[in-house]
């Protein structure tokens, strides 16, 4: 930092030692050393401030740039979303414009096999979306909406005249 010589502190050692005298020069070198170290503490302690301000800017940068760049993917994905749901779109209008056009020349049975398997996807997404056990539930009330109801004459109940379930009586069972 300064360019100081040997011979110079020496001089300026003696010089003290002849001002101050050999009784003060002990208690005057310790304040001086204190006030320098109090000098070199608060000149670090500025170093440090300064480095962790600049450090923190940085981060602030960084954490701009990354927010950006979040906003511009989101808006990226948001649009990639839209292109893809219009292209969906798109080809979906153009199949069930050749399935129309199937069905005139074939009377209609192309559109009906279309509108099924339309369905049964649907039905798919739909479950799909459920939990386990509701969709298990789905699956046996559509087996038992396929399978026609049947009563038997010897399960059935007796009807009386006007619709109403006929009572009988403990005394006819037991006499069967």
């Amino acid at each position: 930092m300064f360019d100081i010589a040997f011979s110079e502190l020496l001089i300026i050692g003696v010089i003290a030692l002849v001002v101050i005298g050999p009784e003060r020069l002990p208690k005057v070198a310790r304040t001086a050393g204190q006030w320098l170290g109090k000098l070199n503490r608060y000149v670090s302690q500025v170093k440090q401030d300064i480095d962790r301000d600049i450090k923190l800017d940085e981060l602030r940068k960084m954490q701009q740039e990354m927010k950006d760049t979040a906003q511009k993917y989101e808006i990226m994905a948001k649009n990639g979303a839209r292109v893809a749901e219009e292209t969906v779109e798109q080809e979906a209008s153009q199949i069930n414009k050749v399935m129309q056009a199937m069905s005139t020349t074939d009377g209609g049975l192309t559109m009906k096999e279309w509108d099924k398997i339309k369905e049964e996807d649907s039905a798919k997404a739909v479950a799909a979306a459920l939990p386990e056990e509701p969709a298990a539930l789905a699956d046996k009330v559509t087996e038992a909406e396929s399978k026609p109801a049947t009563v038997t004459a010897e399960a059935a109940p007796p009807l009386s005249a006007d619709g109403k379930v006929a009572a009988e009586s403990k005394t006819d069972d037991k006499a069967a």
